[in-house]
């Protein structure tokens, strides 16, 4: 029996249900850059007060682990973005969810995010490439993987010529990211 896509195990069921999310993070990267082993999924998510219970329903507890109505309240009104996981019992598959909230990266990313037909009748919301590579970095600052700046490396020929260069660069100053970009722009990496 063939194993299942992490993807599709849980980006079907917010696609199916119509809720506003992107994929970021390590898939995203691989969608605009190379291929590489990665065991889970990002993704943003529109979460609020009208939508937390359905939300909470696509995934039931018999076949993902999520967490509690009362943790996805606490996580809906951190600021200024909640984080929680779901875990896919059969396969261990993991997801990370990013809730939107008052994240204005977010919010930007949300307005630009892009729409990309994976196969038939398979379709995802994917983060523009600026939000991709503006996150890889602050991963980088966080953990120190150099998994991160390789990311941006093996993207930067696929979308080189179509980045907002102006708004990347703000951001990455805005966000003290500089000396990290240097490090791949530079050719260090």
């Amino acid at each position: 029996m063939p194993q299942p896509d992490p993807i599709w195990i849980f980006i079907d069921r917010l696609e199916d249900a119509g809720f506003e999310y992107f994929v970021t993070g390590s898939v995203a990267s691989i969608f605009y850059g190379e291929p590489r082993l990665t065991h889970d999924i990002d993704l943003v998510l529109q979460l609020n007060q009208s939508n937390w219970k359905q939300f909470h329903e696509l995934y039931p507890e018999h076949e993902y682990y999520s967490p509690p109505s009362d943790i996805l309240h606490i996580e809906m009104r951190r600021r200024p973005y909640g984080h929680f996981n779901l875990i896919h019992h059969p396969t261990g598959f993991k997801a990370d969810f990013y809730l939107s909230g008052s994240d204005p990266l977010h919010a930007w990313a949300m307005k630009r995010r892009k729409r990309i037909n994976v196969a038939e009748k398979q379709h995802l919301w994917l983060a523009p490439p600026e939000y991709v590579i503006i996150r890889k970095l602050e991963f980088f600052r966080e953990g120190g993987s150099d998994k991160h700046l390789q990311d941006i490396v093996n993207m930067l020929p696929q979308v080189g010529d179509s980045l907002d260069q102006e708004f990347l660069d703000q951001e990455i100053t805005r966000r003290f990211l500089t000396s990290f970009w240097l490090k791949i722009t530079g050719g260090e990496i």
